[in-house]
């Protein structure tokens, strides 16, 4: 038993219908939860409560056991602070129950497996490890010039002036805002009697006529050196005022413009080790032109971000305006030595990433239509521009607002 990757059709004969439904669920059980309270361990202590919400469904032979909306709480088991340059910090989340819309509740034997996006590690126990700031680029140039300091003190000076008016000492505190988002996994069964209901959202009609509308639409965006790029994978029937709402409303951040200052202050996000939730992308072109709208999701580095490109297309249905997208997950940094500058890789996975960007649009509560529709001879065996493999499926999901 896992959390669905995407909402089925079959949303539409559950719409509305709230039941109870018991079930065992078995440890080893994955779900994705979103804080609710801040968290960070320069100011947190032992013991102290926190809050998040479940932000994917849970599904048993289809099924719904948990719902979107589901709360958690736990509290704080173990912090320790970040105070010196060596110091790593560490957070350890006990997790205590589980609540349903109607107030059913249960404990909840579960530990951190994961931080999405987050620069920190977990252990096998669940603890969430620290980076260290000496470790970083801004730390290992302080270093250096305490190592010219020594004998030049002087040129040391102006050398420290110069660095902190480029870069930062790093806070290697595990700082983590309402809005990040953990996966935790069950450490013992969970005996489970509340409520779920599916949300009132209904497949997007008329089918024929949107399967002819995809059918015509291209399924690559290409690069600048004209490479074929990321898969289209994401359809939006609704107005660009209603996407923007929508994706702000989910916590997904717009995108700086790719220039100078854009850059800038990329590289020094990447020296200090931090996030940049306005961080540029790289432009892909479809039928030849940018993209019209770009979003991404960030937590506290710039190696990882959920993000995705956006195109306006020809027609409409239901009198709505058509929007195409590719979404697709950076989880690392890499240097390329054939485009000579860092790169993003990206998660091959990439239906996981169109069912992040369906689950996070539905927590909202503003999708009124979603269907998952095939498409006709999709390759196998794709690669992006830059060499990372692309597994999906071949479908694309289209949400209508």
């Amino acid at each position: 038993m896992n959390p669905i990757h995407l909402w089925h059709a079959c949303v539409a004969l559950l719409a509305g219908a709230a039941f109870a439904q018991s079930a065992d669920i078995p440890a080893g059980t994955r779900l994705d939860i979103r804080l609710t309270s801040a968290i960070n361990t320069s100011t947190a202590k032992p013991n102290q409560p926190f809050h998040a919400v479940l932000i994917a469904p849970l599904v048993d032979a289809g099924k719904l056991v948990l719902a979107a909306g589901d709360t958690v709480s736990g509290h704080i088991k173990e912090v320790k602070a970040a105070t010196q340059p060596d110091d790593q910090a560490i957070l350890n989340l006990s997790f205590d129950q589980i609540a349903d819309s109607t107030g059913t509740r249960t404990s909840l034997p579960a530990k951190v497996a994961s931080v999405d996006n987050a620069r920190e590690s977990v252990d096998a126990d669940g603890r969430i490890l620290g980076i260290v700031a000496s470790q970083t680029g801004s730390g290992r140039l302080n270093q250096g010039i305490n190592k010219v300091a020594q004998k030049y003190p002087g040129l040391a000076e102006v050398l420290g002036g110069i660095k902190q008016a480029v870069l930062k000492d790093t806070d290697a505190n595990i700082d983590y805002e309402p809005g990040t988002e953990i996966t935790v996994e069950l450490t013992k069964i969970v005996s489970w009697n509340g409520k779920a209901a599916w949300p009132d959202v209904r497949p997007v009609k008329p089918e024929q006529r949107l399967a002819d509308i995809i059918s015509r639409e291209p399924l690559r965006a290409f690069a600048e050196n004209e490479r074929p790029s990321d898969i289209t994978n994401v359809m939006f029937v609704g107005s660009e005022a209603d996407l923007e709402r929508a994706f702000l409303q989910a916590g997904w951040s717009t995108a700086a413009q790719l220039n100078s200052a854009s850059k800038l202050e990329t590289f020094r996000a990447m020296a200090e080790m931090r996030g940049y939730h306005e961080a540029p992308v790289s432009t892909l072109y479809l039928n030849g032109q940018p993209p019209d709208l770009v979003f991404q999701k960030q937590n506290n580095t710039f190696a990882a971000r959920h993000h995705l490109r956006i195109w306006r297309r020809p027609g409409a249905l239901n009198g709505k305006q058509l929007w195409i997208c590719a979404a697709t997950h950076d989880i690392a940094i890499d240097f390329s030595e054939e485009n000579r500058t860092f790169i993003h890789k990206i998660d091959s996975r990439i239906d996981l990433e169109r069912a992040k960007v369906v689950n996070d649009l539905l927590f909202t509560g503003l999708v009124k239509g979603l269907s998952l529709v095939e498409r006709q001879d999709v390759p196998e065996n794709m690669f992006n521009a830059t060499g990372d493999k692309l597994e999906t499926d071949g479908k694309i999901a289209v949400l209508e607002f």
